[in-house]
């Protein structure tokens, strides 16, 4: 239960901020900006004490690790693989633009039109 109402005090946290940009419209964009960063920075520090926020803060941690481990493809890979996709774009269009014409000239024939 104490984990909701921490959530709830979060989202009113960014609310205000987002109201306080609007309240402030007269000021500078950069103070407006400010308020906004400063209401979400309270709200990401009261998240990060709730069970659910440390799961969410853990995640994004071992994600980070894991895209590091990553082995990414080579430049020549990706240029191949691009070519592959285009060329198999361009054949499939040709193919069905062959299917549709063909179609179109049937039924021009079976409705007696003649072009």
């Amino acid at each position: 239960m104490v984990d909701k109402i921490k959530l709830g005090v979060a989202f009113l946290l960014v609310a205000a901020g987002i109201a306080a940009f609007y309240a402030l419209h007269e000021s500078a964009a950069v103070i407006r900006l400010a308020v906004v960063l400063l209401g979400l920075l309270a709200a990401a520090g009261v998240v990060w004490t709730t069970a659910p926020g440390k799961l969410l803060f853990i995640f994004s941690k071992e994600s980070v690790a894991e895209a590091k481990r990553v082995v990414w493809p080579t430049r020549k890979e990706t240029m191949q693989t691009t070519g592959v996709v285009i060329a198999f774009a361009v054949i499939m269009a040709l193919f069905l633009w062959a299917v549709d014409a063909s179609l179109m000239m049937v039924v021009n024939k079976l409705m007696g039109r003649s072009e």
